[in-house]
């Protein structure tokens, strides 16, 4: 397992540097959910690949970019779910995009994830790692990542993220975004999945949601490269991850791009989420 995340703090140095130097303009390719890819899109998974590809515990791994599964090492126990480079759309103005990794064994589902990883590349370049507690770690100038603090949310926060197409929310969750807002919640949202849930992991909690709606029945967020890491680290810092009714580590997905409506929080946010969709 150390092999595996010392490959992903050399892609995070890699890809930082990429970020920081390289073309942010749009390829001419599409990912296999239909968005067009940006060159570092592109660069951020080769750069992924090229790092596993020493690993040979990994068997196989499954990108956000390709279609399929990519098989390693035959001799390898663990699969890796991992979107290179998520909110890699806010890179032209500036903002804070990340990667994100799920550890798996013995297949994606939820229950299967041993470990998650997630990296920020902001203004500082911070890794979190969730195994049996949240550990926070910043890149220095020497390019090692120090241990700052482990996280660990509050009963109840104060920021609120809510995701996806307000136009195609049901009557019922838009009911329950305004409830919170009027009980003095602040509106934290980038449009960037890591970052957003960052800061709510740091300020010690709030709700992340991204829900069913009109336009996206099931959820935009995909389940073995965003939303079971994401889960695994909240449950991990205290809190808790539900589609609006069920565990989300409970889900099994039907195939490697399969999504899910998703709630991450603090308990008293996602008791508010139980109460909205029971």
């Amino acid at each position: 397992m150390n092999e595996i995340i010392e490959a992903i703090k050399r892609s995070a140095i890699r890809i930082k540097e990429a970020i920081e130097f390289d073309d942010t303009g749009y390829s001419e390719n599409i990912n296999s959910t239909g968005d067009t890819q940006l060159k570092l899109d592109i660069k951020s998974d080769l750069i992924i690949e090229e790092e596993f590809k020493k690993v040979v515990c990994i068997k196989e791994i499954v990108s956000e970019e390709k279609e399929t599964k990519t098989p390693l090492h035959a001799e390898g126990i663990y699969g890796v779910g991992y979107d290179p480079l998520d909110g890699s759309s806010l890179i032209d103005v500036n903002l804070s995009v990340g990667s994100i990794f799920g550890i798996y064994e013995g297949g994606y589902a939820g229950s299967n994830l041993k470990v998650a990883v997630y990296v920020v590349y902001g203004p500082r370049v911070e890794l979190v790692i969730a195994q049996d507690s949240v550990k926070l770690y910043r890149l220095n100038k020497k390019d090692e990542f120090v241990y700052i603090q482990d996280i660990v949310l509050k009963e109840k926060g104060k920021l609120n993220a809510p995701g996806s197409t307000q136009m195609c929310w049901e009557p019922k969750h838009k009911a329950m975004i305004d409830a919170i807002f009027a009980d003095g919640y602040r509106l934290r949202y980038s449009g960037g999945m890591v970052p957003d849930l960052h800061q709510i992991l740091l300020k010690g909690g709030g709700l992340f949601s991204y829900p069913a709606t009109s336009d996206v029945p099931k959820g935009k967020l995909r389940m073995i490269f965003e939303v079971f890491p994401f889960a695994f680290v909240y449950e991990k810092a205290g809190g808790e991850a539900i589609d609006g009714h069920n565990r989300i580590l409970n889900l099994n997905p039907s195939h490697p791009h399969d999504t899910t409506p998703c709630f991450f929080g603090s308990h008293a946010e996602i008791e508010r989420v139980r109460k909205c969709y029971e």
